[in-house]
């Protein structure tokens, strides 16, 4: 079955966004290194890795549907970040781009009745949900620390030593 021509220029838009996504989070862990600050480094870093694995999901889903896949331009990352809460609320921000784009992306393949297109959207809709709270919960933690930069090198400290980011 072949995509509609608006649900396959959308799905190769979001596997711009992916590829754009892992800019973003090496962008940020380069920040992160330039201010010696590893475990954001180490996250971010981590983080840009599973965007691109985001963006080979839908590469090879789209080989697999005989589709043609559109290689686009990617755009530089705004570095502009002041502090570290800066970076991460950029992250979430973006996040949230995405999910608003996977969310109309999916409604979509259910109005045209492409349910494979559905069915493999379903796990980008769950991962957006991880996407999201990882940062926010993040940005929580950040925001206790008001005055008191010392928790954001100790929120770093512990990001380095997480078994999780493996670099």
């Amino acid at each position: 079955m072949k995509m509609d021509n608006t649900l396959l220029e959308d799905l190769n838009a979001q596997l711009n966004r992916e590829f754009y996504a892992a800019y973003l989070y090496f962008a940020m862990a380069t920040y992160f290194a330039e201010i010696n600050m590893e475990g954001f480094a180490k996250l971010t870093k981590n983080h840009a890795k599973e965007e691109l694995n985001h963006a080979r999901k839908i590469y090879d889903y789209l080989i697999l549907r005989d589709e043609k896949v559109q290689l686009l331009r990617i755009e530089a990352p705004d570095t502009n970040w002041n502090n570290p809460i800066d970076a991460i609320n950029a992250a979430l921000d973006h996040e949230k781009f995405v999910t608003e784009n996977i969310h109309r992306l999916y409604k979509n393949s259910k109005e045209k009745n492409d349910y494979p297109l559905e069915v493999f959207l379903h796990w980008f809709v769950n991962e957006q949900v991880e996407e999201e709270h990882l940062f926010q919960s993040m940005l929580d933690k950040m925001s206790y620390i008001k005055d008191c930069t010392c928790e954001i090198v100790n929120i770093d400290r512990e990001l380095k030593a997480d078994k999780e980011y493996i670099e």
